[in-house]
């Protein structure tokens, strides 16, 4: 019954565009829950980033539709998928239907906004995670968390991936408990940073996959472990190749030596991703191609400068370049240092 609900929900966009002005669909919170299920359905958040960090529907984009570049970032929204949108009380957001709707998105408003979503009793979270969207080489929808420094949550068809979880940095925490169980969860080395067993043990079912380097694998007693230069296939659409990272500054060899830890490239449904790990811009990152997203680590003297990090995206070209595990390093000029190479730099909160 729900699955044939929300098939005829999504149908309904056949009968409002061709007999009617308004070319999206209203629809109350109870249908709206149940549309949000749904793969093919990306949940955007139109209100001001303050309202929502004070509560928003979990896994919910943001884009505040009351800002003038709206619809310039509401471009990196699948066309492909249905666009369900939500602001306070409803009016924003069917501003944002309209405009959506108009630029060729297939749009569902919800009536009332979260106010009436929240008198229905159902829950909002204050999760205020990043989230980046890409889409696969078939058009699969691929979810980005920046969960902080270097660990990283990936979402993908219904799959948990987690990039060296940890619970707790500084004064900064993660609530993995509150999150969905990893499909698979990937270390790259042992330091606490990048290792924590508590936070393994949380995200951690009947059916997780662990995929470590030999060292941590060693400390926990189980695993796959994977060495520089291994390949893995664990699904007909997830390939793993595990590459090296390690420090070649003389006086830094100490902090990771060369052969100990792992680099990672997951290609996901063709969509290939590169997490550097704690590295700085070696040699091997030449034969790393065909990248869509990479993750490069800056904060000397643990892994590089600004200097080398922009060597090695040259050295990598991804199309898209996330600087991670940068702590108190100013990496807000990397953008334009890059410009000319025609990669695309997104600064999240990965200090």
């Amino acid at each position: 019954m729900k699955k044939n609900f929300i098939t005829c929900l999504l149908a309904a966009f056949g009968l409002t565009t061709g007999c009617c002005q308004q070319n999206f669909k209203n629809t109350a919170p109870e249908e709206f829950a149940e549309l949000i299920t749904n793969a093919d359905v990306v949940l955007l958040d139109v209100r001001t980033a303050a309202e929502f960090k004070e509560g928003h529907i979990e896994n919910a984009l943001n884009i505040d539709v009351k800002q003038d570049d709206f619809m310039e970032k509401a471009k990196s929204l699948p066309k492909d998928k249905t666009i369900a949108v939500y602001c306070r009380s409803g009016k924003r957001s069917v501003n944002a239907a309209e405009r959506l709707a108009s630029d060729g998105y297939k749009v569902v408003n919800m009536e009332g906004g979260i106010t009436a979503w929240k008198d229905s009793g159902r829950p909002v979270t204050t999760d205020t995670y990043e989230v980046d969207v890409f889409q696969t080489k078939s058009g699969k929808t691929v979810k980005f968390y920046a969960l902080m420094h270097a660990s990283v949550r990936i979402e993908y068809d219904g799959k948990e991936i987690e990039i060296d979880p940890v619970l707790k940095l500084r004064d900064r925490t993660v609530a993995y408990s509150v999150m969905p169980k990893a499909d698979y969860i990937f270390v790259t080395h042992e330091h606490a940073d990048h290792f924590d067993m508590m936070a393994i043990k949380t995200l951690t079912k009947e059916t997780t996959q662990l995929i470590t380097n030999k060292r941590c694998g060693d400390m926990l007693g189980y695993g796959t472990v994977m060495a520089n230069g291994d390949s893995l296939k664990v699904s007909d659409d997830f390939n793993i190749e595990a590459v090296p990272a390690y420090n070649t500054t003389e006086v830094n060899k100490k902090f990771h030596p060369k052969g100990r830890d792992n680099g990672f490239i997951l290609t996901i449904d063709g969509l290939r991703i590169y997490v550097a790990g704690d590295t700085e811009d070696i040699p091997e990152m030449a034969g790393i191609k065909d990248i869509d997203i990479a993750f490069l680590p800056c904060n000397q003297p643990f892994t590089m400068t600004t200097d080398q990090l922009v060597n090695a995206a040259k050295m990598v070209t991804p199309k898209v370049l996330f600087p991670y595990h940068y702590g108190q390093t100013d990496v807000s000029g990397i953008p334009e240092l890059l410009k000319a190479e025609g990669i695309e730099v997104r600064i999240r909160h990965y200090e």
